[in-house]
Parts: structure tokens; sequence; C-alpha cells
């Protein structure tokens, strides 16, 4: 899974990367997609992380900013 491998040597506690796991599961289910390793989930994974890194932690606002961030319009 793309951000896994994105957080594998990150400095957020694992209470964060929690957060942001379900942000990223979230935002795939909202979008459709399924998990892999392909270009597109890991656009998300970093949007999510980037996010997270300017202090968003909730899990909700983190899914619907990386949407809106991504500039996605009407994902579920």
């Amino acid at each position: 899974m793309a951000i896994y491998r994105l957080l594998k040597y990150s400095a957020f506690r694992p209470e964060q990367i929690e957060i942001m796991t379900s942000a990223y599961e979230e935002t795939l289910l909202a979008l459709g997609l399924q998990r892999g390793d392909n270009s597109v989930t890991r656009v998300v994974a970093q949007k999510i992380i980037h996010l997270a890194q300017m202090g968003e932690l909730d899990s909700l606002r983190l899914s619907r900013r990386a949407i809106a961030e991504l500039g996605i319009p009407n994902a579920a």
C-alpha cells in the first residue's frame, strides 16, 4: 500500500500513522479506488501526509481536504 511505504521511515507517532492510514482508506473509498501501489494512490497518500505535516490530524477532515485539494469534484 502506497501510504505504508511513504511512512516507513517517518517521524510520525503510531497514533498519527493510524489517523493518516484511516484517512487514506476513506479517501480511496470515496474516490472509488482500490488499494495498491500505483501513481494515483501514491498521489493520494502524499497529499494526506502533506496535510498531516501541516497539522491536520483528524481522519475525516484529512480525507475531505485531500479530495478538495486534489481538485476532484463530487467525490462520495
